[in-house]
């Protein structure tokens, strides 16, 4: 490293980074971006001070500023990559969107950071492979800050390693060979448009309202704030039309950052749908998070045999909760996901209750919620509490009414999805149980307890390797877990019970095939 640069240097470099092109790269990536600010303040013949002065007062011009995306947006990308998506767009997103369009006949894609055009182009290639009935106009376009990436998208030309998840009847009617690489066919080429653009900056030109039937931003959101992953994720819901669809990463969720779509999971993926104007979501404040004490210590065996369903442990467990009342009390325990989501203003009552209930004052907290108005009880945090109270109890019926209730307003809700995993469990629906888990492992990947409850499930089916997967996931996070959602999903167990029982099953599959 550079003796001039130092760890103050990179601290303004990563704000530079952040303010001028929205990119954020973590404490592990600091020898990479001390080797990128190293060449750039070489090639300027500049110290790093008055580089750095330039970068952060918006001084530097806009090559140096293409010159650093070069530098720190270089992806590595193929063909077809996560296949599951792809197929969810040509089997569910295109023909929706076909439909849709049949009196416009105009459909229009965006692959939003689309590197070297490997996707644009592959949904090309399935928009060809469909066939689109005369008259029908389809435009694909790609979008990247990193001018060298879009100069090979169009120019077409890729290695075979580009080509190793693409089928190879696909391969020969799209591509020519050209040395040792493939050039795809020039009407392909023709058919997708590139434009340099930072995905932190207003485009009403490229994104102007309803007009787009599907977006592309996969594994792009990762680099940016919160706050501007947010607010590129709403430009693209202003820019799709209603029930339009929305692919990101695999290993990405829009928990957090928006609800102005749908989830959907076919194909073995999970993809967004635009809402309709009338279902949009209300927005609402969050409260920080409540700071619930750990559940005490139930009294209950957790022996090596222990095989029972996990609802029916849950229910014998949970005596605290069942001493609340009768089943349409609107009690239980605390938070659920990050912060409890209510109205600042006018749920005091509800708030009371969430203390109290952290105080073990049950019967006061109970009677805090009895008061709370019908508009109050229909907040998502007080459904939460309801759903989980009925579900603990074993009123499945009344728990998965209260928790599509919920989904309604909110379909990422994590904790909504793991209580119907439960519920379906209790009704020997054990798949639909297992796509609900699945649902809340996608929204929340450090929820441990839908891991607990999947590793439970494998155990019983003899699934060895995945129960022992899931287990040591739900083991590991349960050293972690929030307070509060342990109390909230816990069953009663505190969270060393917890653990012992995690210890325990994985134990007794040591040896199991």
């Amino acid at each position: 490293m550079n003796d001039a640069i130092g760890s103050a240097e990179l601290d303004l470099f990563q704000d530079a980074i952040v303010r001028r092109l929205g990119l954020r790269f973590d404490d592990g990536r600091l020898t990479f971006l001390a080797e990128v600010l190293t060449r750039r303040v070489a090639s300027r013949h500049l110290s790093p001070g008055a580089y750095l002065a330039a970068l952060l007062t918006e001084l530097e011009a806009s090559d140096e500023l293409a010159a650093l995306a070069r530098e720190l947006t270089v992806g590595e990308t193929y063909f077809f990559r996560h296949v599951e998506q792809f197929n969810a767009f040509r089997e569910v997103a295109l023909p929706e969107r076909l439909s849709a369009r049949a009196v416009s006949r105009q459909l229009r894609i965006l692959s939003a950071g689309c590197a070297s055009g490997e996707e644009p182009y592959s949904l090309a290639i399935l928009l060809r492979e469909r066939g689109l009935e005369s008259g029908y106009e389809a435009a694909v376009l790609g979008l990247d800050l990193n001018p060298d990436s879009l100069a090979k998208a169009r120019a077409g030309l890729y290695s075979p390693w580009s080509l190793r998840e693409t089928p190879g009847e696909l391969c020969n009617r799209w591509f020519q060979p050209e040395g040792r690489d493939f050039r795809l066919v020039r009407s392909l080429r023709e058919s997708v448009r590139f434009e340099q653009h930072n995905l932190i900056l207003e485009a009403p030109h490229l994104l102007s309202p309803g007009s787009l039937d599907v977006v592309f931003c996969r594994n792009v959101l990762m680099y940016f704030t919160p706050e501007q992953a947010s607010a590129i994720v709403e430009r693209f819901a202003r820019a799709l039309a209603p029930g339009g669809f929305l692919f990101i990463g695999h290993a990405e969720t829009l928990r957090g950052l928006s609800h102005s779509f749908h989830l959907r999971h076919t194909h073995n993926t999970f993809y967004y749908q635009r809402r309709s104007m009338t279902d949009a979501r209300e927005d609402v404040d969050l409260l920080p998070s409540f700071a619930a004490p750990l559940a005490r210590a139930a009294s209950v065996t957790l022996g090596s045999d222990w095989v029972a369903p996990w609802l029916e442990t849950v229910e014998r467990s949970s005596q605290r909760i069942r001493e609340l009342g009768a089943p349409d009390a609107l009690t239980g325990p605390p938070s659920s996901e990050e912060p409890v989501t209510v109205r600042r203003a006018d749920q005091p009552r509800l708030r009371e209750s969430l203390a109290l209930l952290g105080d073990d004052r049950f019967a006061d907290a109970l009677e805090a919620m009895h008061q709370l108005s019908p508009s109050e009880r229909a907040d998502p945090a007080a459904l939460l509490l309801r759903a989980a109270l009925l579900t603990h109890k074993g009123d499945v019926a009344e728990a998965e009414r209260v928790c599509h209730e919920l989904l309604r307003f909110d379909d990422l809700n994590a904790g909504a999805h793991y209580l119907l995993a439960l519920c379906h469990e209790r009704r020997g629906q054990t798949t639909t149980a297992m796509e609900h888990d699945l649902t809340a492992v996608y929204l929340d990947p450090n929820f441990a307890m839908p891991h607990l409850h999947l590793g439970l499930m494998a155990r019983r089916r003899r699934d060895a390797p995945t129960a022992r997967q899931e287990l040591g996931l739900a083991l590991s996070l349960l050293e972690r877990e929030e307070a509060a959602r342990l109390l909230l999903f816990g069953g009663g167990f505190s969270r060393s019970a917890l653990l012992s029982l995690c210890r325990s099953e994985l134990s007794n599959l040591r040896g199991a095939p």
